[in-house]
This record gives C-alpha cells, structure tokens and sequence, in this order.
C-alpha cells in the first residue's frame, strides 16, 4: 500500500487560535450551520469528542459522497493541531482502505 502527501499553506488574517476552535471544536455544528449545501450533519458515534471519537458526516445535496465516518487520532489543543482518519463510507470510493487528514495552524 503506497501513501499520498499533500501540504497546503493557506494565508489568514484570522488569528490561528480562533480558526482552529471554527474548524476542528466547533465544526460539527458550525460547519453545517455556515456550509449546509457541503455538509449536512456530523453525528458523535462513539466518544466525547476527544481522541478516539467516531463521528459519521452527513454530506449536502451540493457533495458527490453521501456519507464518511471518521476516527480522531489526536487532537492538540495546545499546538493548535487535529489529525483524523476516514475509515467508512463512500469518500473512501471504494479503493481506499482510508484517508488521513491533519490539520495545523500557525
């Protein structure tokens, strides 16, 4: 099995603190709320949120997949970082054995 890496540097004028309490500690009900049409829902499966939290992603009527369900491997909260893997659904289309993200802000 072979890896994929790609790196994206994005500029913000958002403070790194603030984006990240958006994008990873509020997104399962920010995200829906500000992106509807992306993502529908996120529903907690199993967990508190935390590492080792299972979350199941509702996609918009706007994706092509219909659902993904995902693991938390870490969340940093300190150094601002989160990484997760997607380990069901069809984003994974069907070839994939999963995806990984991670996320760091700076």
């Amino acid at each position: 099995m072979g890896a994929i890496t790609y790196d994206m540097k994005i500029p913000s004028s958002v403070p790194a603190a603030k984006m990240f309490k958006a994008l990873v500690l509020d997104a399962d009900t920010l995200i829906p709320k500000i992106m509807p049409q992306a993502i529908k829902n996120l529903d907690i499966l199993e967990g508190d949120g935390g590492v080792e939290t299972v979350k199941l992603t509702h996609f918009g009527e706007g994706s092509q997949f219909k659902s993904a369900k995902h693991r938390v491997d870490a969340l940093d909260t300190q150094n601002l970082a989160h990484s997760y893997n997607i380990i069901e659904g069809d984003a994974l289309m069907g070839v994939l054995d999963s995806k990984r993200f991670t996320i760091a802000l700076f």
